[in-house]
């Protein structure tokens, strides 16, 4: 006699820290995680589940208030994140947006929720905007697809002003000395790594998926946009290759393989560059030590934070990999390169980014300061 279709319950995957629903389609069990160890978010979210499931039966645009904000996550994760050039990124925001947002339908969206959830995030605002600004994406995408008659706007906090933080000449020196002299692990790719960023200001993921392919040594070209890529807000520049960087990376052309990649460990693709970046950040005096403050002996004192592990000092890192775009930004503003020539460089889509490095410029206001201290005739 067949087993009775329990329907949709909740488990608790110990490996995984979350409770998962589980239920049973066209004889195979299936399993969605719920986001959250809590039980209590979790029968939200299995509530939520059964309510959606129940609803997907119908036929035609429905109401907002009668379309789960969890099934608008999910089907804009399913169907339309895997089409984009980042469905991780995606899948990270959907995940820590459902906690919240389960049990709750589409017409929920509200100034007064929306504040609800940067208060239960607790993260930096750029964080919360970029979760916010995919669940507006989801739910715009639900109506572009027929399954609600309208969309809300999402209220998203204010964007956060943009870092200026950019090396001199002198640590970026330090860094790639640093970079040189480090693990022996990472010297045959991370000074490399650093001189892509700094003179063509291309972004991490740029140049850790750069082949020799896009690499025209004879012609002097590089380009960034490996093929098949999808073009993206985030643009990448194809670019004339500066003739110090050319030097280098005939050097390394002759460590690399014709389709391989331009960084690589024994041939392999690397996945992250955080962990070597860091430490030779820390090397070249690029990161600050992280601090407490206790009392010691009746005075307030700043301590060291350190490592359980290994009882060294923890470090506060201020430099990424980022911020290397930010110098070649900079340095060209600096040299006087007109801003529109950067945000080429750099490829910007939008003008308004390149304004980040109008004050770098030597001429900036320039026009403004005459005005005023010209003398009237």
């Amino acid at each position: 006699m067949p087993r009775r279709n329990r329907g949709p319950y909740l488990k608790f995957l110990k490996h995984r820290g979350a409770f998962y629903i589980h239920w049973s389609e066209h004889g195979a069990t299936r399993q969605r995680s719920t986001g959250t160890a809590d039980s209590g978010e979790a029968e939200a979210a299995l509530a939520a589940f059964i309510q959606e499931r129940q609803s997907s039966k119908r036929t035609g645009p429905r109401d907002p208030s009668e379309f789960s904000i969890a099934e608008a996550l999910t089907l804009y994760g399913e169907e339309h994140a895997p089409t984009k050039a980042d469905p991780l990124r995606i899948a990270y925001a959907i995940q820590a947006l459902v906690p919240y947002w389960s049990g709750m339908t589409v017409s929920d969206i509200t100034q007064g929720t929306c504040k609800g959830y940067v208060r239960h995030r607790n993260k930096k605002p750029g964080t919360v905007r970029r979760e916010l600004a995919a669940l507006q994406a989801a739910v715009n995408y639900a109506k572009d697809e027929g399954k609600i008659t309208w969309a809300p706007t999402v209220p998203l906090p204010p964007k956060p002003e943009g870092k200026d933080r950019w090396l001199t000449r002198s640590e970026a020196a330090a860094l790639l000395n640093a970079a040189r002299t480090g693990h022996p692990s990472t010297r045959n790719y991370l000074p490399l790594f650093i001189m892509i960023g700094l003179y063509c200001g291309a972004r991490k993921g740029a140049i850790l998926a750069l082949r020799w392919t896009q690499v025209d040594l004879d012609a002097g070209r590089i380009n960034f946009n490996e093929a098949g890529r999808e073009r993206t807000s985030k643009g990448r520049a194809h670019l004339p290759i500066p003739r110090r960087l050319r030097f280098f990376l005939r050097k390394a052309r002759e460590r690399g393989t014709d389709l391989g990649y331009v960084l690589h460990r024994d041939g392999a693709r690397i996945a992250n560059i955080k962990r070597a970046f860091n430490a030779a950040c820390v090397d070249a005096g690029l990161a600050e030590i992280r601090t407490v403050t206790n009392i010691l002996d009746g005075e307030m004192v700043q301590v060291p934070v350190l490592d359980k592990r290994t009882g060294e000092p923890l470090h506060k890192h201020t430099v990424t990999p980022h911020v290397l775009r930010h110098t070649c930004g900079t340095w060209l503003a600096q040299r006087a390169v007109p801003l529109d020539k950067i945000g080429g460089w750099l490829g910007h889509t939008d003008a308004r980014t390149t304004r980040l490095y109008a004050h770098h410029h030597p001429d900036y206001m320039n026009e403004a300061l005459e005005a005023f201290d010209r003398r009237r005739a």
